[in-house]
């Protein structure tokens, strides 16, 4: 697809790309950079939307071949039926390889401890580490945009990450001209955001544009959801709701998909993507702020985790 893009003298550039066209050829060069540059990358594959963009631009890099990465979905057991269930169906359709890390093992055999909040989004950092290690991922492909939270916005494109799998942001690099430096040392291993430059509202245009489809949830659909803390959230195995917290139900969708305790839904009535997409285009919280709990523990949660090697 091209566009015009008119100029002062009135002519018109016929081949310029449309933003959506220089977006995804900037996250094809991304995958093949990585591709020629490290030995065993991995792409962080949840179900969510994001992780599903990343992996449909992947398909696109190297097409007719296979994607020449693994999957690793770091698995906290509280995540939602259906996002699972669009996950399997997807490593199965496209012949793909699934690590998992199950965050419940890690508990069942002590490293781990459940909080007393029920949430277990903050425990999936161990297990995560623990794959990359055990694995050797020298590159892990994430799919954080630097428009979700303001500890996001500070990453680059490749970002080192130490022996202890932990981020500083005055470690990071320059990447002028598209021009990305891999190199890192025995232990060290780099987090690659091919997503980093887009916005909700570009991936939701790119979703609609590539006819990809996605977990139901991501539309207006009736569920049974109590309120807390200004969100409403799905009752589950992992402890909601408590004594006093009614459940009822309404119309909602999820703008973005994590563990249960803490991603709530909004009150919606998009049960189509141009529903969606108009939705986003009017909203003035991000995705993350309106609704994952994790995020609002304190003003620098993220990058408090990221220090600690998480996402």
């Amino acid at each position: 697809m091209t566009t015009v893009v008119e100029t002062p003298d009135g002519t018109g550039h016929p081949f310029a790309l449309s933003h959506l066209d220089a977006l995804e050829s900037e996250a094809v060069h991304i995958f093949r950079e990585v591709a020629g540059e490290f030995e065993r990358p991995v792409i962080l594959f949840s179900g969510g939307k994001d992780s599903i963009v990343m992996l449909h631009l992947a398909l696109k890099a190297f097409a007719p071949a296979p994607v020449p990465f693994a999957l690793l979905h770091v698995d906290t057991g509280h995540n939602f039926p259906e996002v699972i269930d669009y996950r399997d169906r997807t490593v199965a359709r496209h012949g793909l390889r699934l690590h998992v890390a199950s965050v419940q093992e890690f508990i069942d055999d002590g490293r781990l401890r459940e909080r007393p909040d029920g949430t277990r989004n903050p425990l999936q950092t161990v297990p995560l580490l623990d794959a990359i290690e055990t694995n050797r991922f020298d590159a892990v492909f994430g799919g954080g945009r630097r428009d979700e939270e303001k500890a996001r916005a500070k990453e680059r494109v490749f970002s080192l990450r130490d022996e202890f799998g932990g981020w500083d942001p005055r470690r990071q690099r320059p990447e002028l001209w598209q021009l990305y430096n891999g190199r890192h040392s025995p232990g060290e291993h780099v987090r690659v955001f091919p997503l980093s430059n887009w916005t909700e509202l570009d991936v939701w245009q790119y979703i609609a544009r590539e006819n990809i489809e996605l977990p139901a949830i991501y539309y207006a659909h009736e569920r049974e959801v109590f309120a807390r803390s200004g969100m409403w959230l799905a009752p589950g195995d992992w402890g909601g709701p408590k004594d006093g917290e009614r459940v009822e139900r309404r119309q909602v969708r999820y703008r973005t998909v994590g563990d249960m305790s803490c991603t709530g839904a909004v009150d919606s009535g998009a049960t189509t993507i141009e529903a969606v997409i108009a939705e986003i285009a009017a909203s003035r919280l991000t995705e993350r702020g309106a609704t994952r709990a994790d995020d609002k523990l304190s003003e620098a949660a993220m990058e408090d985790r990221k220090r600690e090697g998480y996402f």
